[in-house]
């Protein structure tokens, strides 16, 4: 494993990216899924039908960045997870009725790194992280940690889901389910420059989506409140797609 830059010294760079957009209007990028249904063919039929729309798709992101074959820590961030599993799960234990062990283990937050990880054979450093609306800023955070302790790259996964209506607040729920991947490295790629804020009045919900109009220079910066941020990335070298 090569040396890792001294932990005051060390920079996030962007490798790769891939992003999950159902229904949308994207249709010119290769990095961007937006089909309802993604594939996921790389994962065994009786796992794949196990797993949402949205657990297809990062399942699909995560192959498609070489995570199983390199080894790269996984780090998934959601604010909601996977929608109405884990919600629906507690209405049925709330009228009494049992909850099955398969379906508990498909409610938890880190369900879908776990499925990736027994179809795949990742065996590398994964976490799950919910952080009440500061998931990106977590997310970062958490792969400097990974980065300032020796691995030399990782895997960063922000995805969200609707929730149901009657748990649903029209500020912090989403209104589709989206996803994106990105993978970092301490040495290689575009560069991701933080500049702090005075203070987090200018910060924003962060979401899956307006990550993605980030990766593609559709927006030129994200500001986080908690830390109160804002971040920059280094654009892309001519001739490159975003």
């Amino acid at each position: 494993m090569p040396a890792c830059p001294p932990a005051s010294d060390l920079q996030l760079y962007l490798r790769d990216w891939r992003g999950w957009l159902p229904g949308s209007a994207v249709t010119d990028n290769e990095r961007i899924d937006v089909s309802d249904q993604p594939a996921a063919n790389h994962i065994p039929a009786m796992l794949r039908r196990r797993l949402t729309p949205l657990g297809r798709a990062v399942c699909g992101m995560l192959h498609a960045l070489g995570s199983e074959a390199e080894g790269i820590p996984i780090l998934h961030a959601s604010r909601h997870g996977d929608g109405h599993r884990p919600l629906d799960m507690l209405d049925t234990i709330a009228t009494g009725d049992g909850v099955s062990p398969a379906r508990f283990s498909l409610s938890v937050h880190n369900a879908i790194v776990g499925v990736h990880s027994i179809a795949s054979g990742h065996h590398a450093p994964m976490a799950a992280i919910a952080a009440t609306g500061d998931e990106f800023a977590a997310l970062l955070e958490e792969s400097l940690g990974y980065l300032a302790d020796g691995q030399p790259e990782v895997i960063a996964v922000f995805s969200d889901s609707p929730l149901p209506t009657r748990y649903r607040a029209a500020d912090i729920a989403p209104e589709t389910p989206a996803a994106v991947a990105l993978r970092f490295s301490s040495r290689q790629g575009r560069r991701l420059h933080e500049r702090p804020l005075d203070h987090a009045a200018a910060a924003e919900t962060i979401t899956p989506p307006r990550v993605i109009d980030w990766l593609c220079r559709e927006r030129s910066r994200l500001t986080t409140a908690r830390p109160p941020c804002c971040w920059t990335l280094e654009a892309p070298l001519r001739g490159m797609q975003h």
